[in-house]
């Protein structure tokens, strides 16, 4: 049999080696919070500095554009007191050339400016129920005759039913009108005879049981684009037009994102592209 002393000296080292091996647990669900802790405020850290350069670039961009429209002012009034010395015609046209070319890279520092303040501005939704077809219907309007000086047919299929979206419908129309405009500098220059040049305008509902979502898709005849350009094409000041800014795509981006939806591409080489704008729709009560 084992003695009463015996039992009282194995539960005093019992409880002794319970206790170290509690101490120990807690002491390591410590350490990992601390630093679970550590790396939440490395994070907030980042975020706050990243907010913080931000708002220096916006305002550093404001701070440029203003004295750019200045120059741009004043370069057209000299380019008005050319047309009034008295110099030879070719020695006026060359100093006129030159302060065309002046005013040309003026627009395009604006224009770059423009988009950037754009693209890196704060997005502030005025989220309301929008019909996605009157949308697109309104879009087209606009963009008809843009299409049509560049021989570009366009192509409008709203849904068979209505397409209601919780959106802020002045930013949806700008991602879709960057998507047109996209589509179409596509297409480049009209060159061959009998060409197809078409864009395509579409909405519909995609509905799996209760999950349905809204798809809003531009597609275009044009070039198309590899696998590597299209895993591109979102990236800021990636572009393969010249005189881009390479920022178009990657505000519409921003915007789809913004509501909670996302954006797809899809291209082949020689066989156009398609975008596809999906937004989520309120989820369908059982009846």
């Amino acid at each position: 049999m084992v003695g009463v002393d015996s039992l009282i000296v194995a539960g005093v080292l019992g409880i002794g080696v319970g206790g170290a091996v509690t101490a120990l647990v807690m002491r390591a669900k410590l350490r990992k919070q601390l630093a679970i802790m550590r790396r939440a405020e490395q994070r907030a850290r980042s975020v706050e500095r990243l907010a913080e350069l931000g708002s220096m670039t916006s305002g550093l961009a404001h701070e440029i554009k203003n004295p750019l429209s200045t120059i741009g002012l004043n370069i057209q009034l000299l380019a008005e007191s050319l047309g009034e010395l008295e110099i030879e015609a070719d020695e006026r046209d060359r100093l006129q050339r030159r302060v065309g070319s002046l005013g040309r890279e003026i627009e395009r520092l604006k224009d770059i400016l423009t988009d950037f303040l754009d693209f890196a501005g704060e997005k502030r939704l005025d989220l309301r129920p929008t019909d996605l077809n009157a949308m697109v219907g309104e879009l087209a309007d606009f963009f008809h005759p843009q299409a049509e000086r560049q021989s570009v047919r366009l192509y409008v299929t709203p849904a068979s039913e209505s397409v209601v979206a919780n959106v802020d419908g002045p930013l949806i129309k700008q991602a879709v009108l960057n998507l047109l405009l996209n589509a179409l500098q596509a297409m480049g220059e009209p060159c061959e005879e009998g060409a197809t040049r078409e864009i395509y305008l579409r909405t519909e509902i995609a509905a799996d049981g209760q999950h349905r979502e809204a798809r809003l898709r531009v597609a275009d005849t044009g070039q198309g684009m590899d696998a590597q350009t299209c895993a591109s094409v979102f990236k800021p000041y990636f572009t393969t037009k010249s005189g881009g800014t390479g920022l178009g795509l990657p505000t519409s981006r921003r915007i789809v994102e913004e509501h909670g939806g996302r954006i797809e591409v899809h291209s082949e080489p020689g066989r156009g592209t398609e975008f596809t704008l999906v937004f989520p729709l309120p989820e369908v009560k059982p009846k």
